[in-house]
């Protein structure tokens, strides 16, 4: 039942995680034509990824919440390790593996639960308590797909330098892809129902 409710929201989120990942590379060609410097890409991690962990925990705990029950301690754990982890391998992880493997001058792994703790975890806390009292799953994909591109595109333009090749920006777009496309699902979906399925047992 799960693995049939993944691969259909796989297939759902499909069309919007594409639709992402051309506009994010648009976005970083006209970053590197424009020449932007290297702040100018942290700023916009630091800002869209606390953003995201947010949002990320409110779909996650409320997930959990409409199919499971009001157990504080268990929606917490949930909400916060779902926004928090999944969240940081999208936004983070992966694209850090992405610059790793491309050789990307500037590569670096950023983790914004350690880096930025203080705006990060209480943000994660904050989404998950908003997902108690009013839970609800319902967040525009096309919306959350951007903005989870975007705080991934940001990452790896960190480590850009001057410029690259037509072929590593395809390959960027293909991470792009991959770091928005299969841990959306797995946070929104998959990790609070498999919870769920233990907690019923």
């Amino acid at each position: 039942m799960l693995l049939q409710i993944t691969l259909k929201e796989l297939r759902s989120h499909a069309p919007f995680t594409l639709a992402g990942t051309l506009i994010g590379i648009v976005l970083m060609a006209a970053l590197l034509h424009n020449e932007a410097p290297r702040t100018f890409s942290e700023f916009f991690f630091t800002a869209l990824h606390p953003i995201h962990v947010f949002l990320s925990a409110i779909v996650t705990a409320g997930m959990y919440r409409l199919h499971g029950n009001s157990r504080i301690l268990p929606l917490l754990l949930i909400g916060y390790f779902g926004s928090i982890g999944i969240g940081t391998l999208s936004d983070c992880v992966i694209p850090w593996i992405g610059e790793t493997l491309l050789d990307l001058p500037n590569r670096g792994l950023h983790l914004g639960f350690i880096e930025k703790w203080w705006l990060v975890n209480p943000l994660a806390l904050a989404g998950t308590a908003v997902a108690y009292w009013k839970p609800a799953t319902k967040f525009p994909h096309a919306g959350h797909v951007l903005l989870s591109t975007l705080a991934s595109l940001f990452h790896i333009t960190m480590a850009i330098g001057d410029s690259i090749s037509q072929l590593t920006m395809v390959l960027i777009a293909v991470f792009l892809f991959l770091a928005v496309w299969i841990p959306c699902c797995t946070s929104d979906i998959l990790f609070p129902l498999l919870f769920q399925k233990k907690v019923k047992q």
